[in-house]
């Protein structure tokens, strides 16, 4: 648990609500000298309470482990730099605008981090009509395939899921596309700029 929750982090968090360790103490129903403890290292809470604290910080009990207060102040409104998450376990895919905390199948799952695309991944867009015909020329076997395809633009983004033994195509309508992402289920995310 230490490599999750430290007393630095229970003592910052503290500190940013304004307040002492015995009036956190009392929010939980613990001791002063408790909290004390776990924020000298000497201790750490038992799992039963981290419920409580986090809410007596107000916040999530995944905030809490990850050691940040995310909060939404609209940071990020240019929805082109949204981040995408996608699950290990699952395949689950899940899309931010702004900054996150997001987990699945208990795991807290990284942002994916977009590279250019390169020959093993290069996303081909030819424009037909009022849309992008997207292709990536891959191996879609079960194995090792492109799990999405992604286009966005100012104005939100389109999303295709795909399957092994499929092909790695969509049809995007192009309306300010400002970004083309695939996924890559072994190697990760990759991006291109029509």
């Amino acid at each position: 648990m230490d490599r999750y929750i430290t007393g630095a982090v229970i003592r910052r968090l503290r500190e940013r609500k304004k307040m002492t360790q015995e009036e956190l103490a009392g929010k939980i129903f613990v001791s002063g000298k408790a909290v004390s403890k776990w924020e000298t290292g000497q201790g750490f809470p038992d799992i039963s309470l981290l419920e409580p604290l986090a809410g007596a910080l107000d916040l999530s009990v995944i905030e809490l482990l990850s050691g940040e207060d995310i909060r939404n102040r609209n940071r990020a409104a240019d929805i082109t730099k949204g981040k995408f998450y996608v699950c290990p376990v699952c395949g689950n895919v899940l899309r931010s605008v702004g900054e996150a905390v997001v987990s699945c199948c208990g795991i807290t799952l990284p942002p994916a981090e977009p590279e250019p695309a390169d020959p093993d991944h290069f996303i081909r867009a030819e424009i037909s009509e009022d849309e992008y015909y997207v292709t990536v020329a891959h191996p879609m076997e079960k194995d090792h395939y492109i799990s999405f395809l992604a286009a966005v633009s100012d104005q939100g983004f389109q999303f295709v899921k795909l399957y092994p033994e499929g092909g790695a195509e969509a049809r995007f309508k192009i309306c300010r596309t400002a970004r083309i992402y695939a996924y890559c289920n072994r190697h990760g995310l990759f991006c291109v700029r029509p």
